[in-house]
């Protein structure tokens, strides 16, 4: 359904050092950027593939930039280590946690997930099923 979202940040830097980390952990690479210090509309695309982005971010100069409960963005992962593994990065570059990697029965037996909050306040998820 979806060809790739975009979510906007405020300091383009920080935010990309975020999501190389965490994305790295789940086998998301940076597949292109458009960095131009002093620029206007500076991002950085993440997919699996060169050139290939799902998921971007980009610059953007406002107070307000994520928008409040109700919604978040979910990651793939592809095992319950990289779950663990993408709630560690996240936390050391700047995120904050809203749920620890575990099962979360209230979503099914086999539902593994961890939640953070980026430095902008986007509400990320990052989930494996289990077998």
């Amino acid at each position: 359904m979806l060809h790739h979202i975009s979510v906007g940040v405020s300091e383009i830097a920080r935010s990309a050092r975020f999501y190389d980390e965490t994305l790295g952990a789940l086998g998301y690479i940076r597949v292109w950027e458009d960095l131009r210090p002093g620029e206007l509309h500076q991002a950085v695309g993440y997919g699996l593939e060169e050139g290939n982005d799902k998921f971007t971010i980009k610059e953007r100069f406002s107070k307000h930039l994520a928008p409040g409960q109700g919604f978040h963005l979910a990651f793939a992962a592809p095992s319950q280590e990289a779950v663990e593994q993408w709630h560690q990065l996240g936390l050391a570059n700047g995120g904050e946690s809203r749920g620890a990697p575990r099962v979360w029965d209230e979503f099914g037996p086999k539902y593994f997930a961890a939640y953070l909050i980026d430095p902008d306040g986007w509400q990320l998820e990052a989930v494996f099923k289990l077998a």
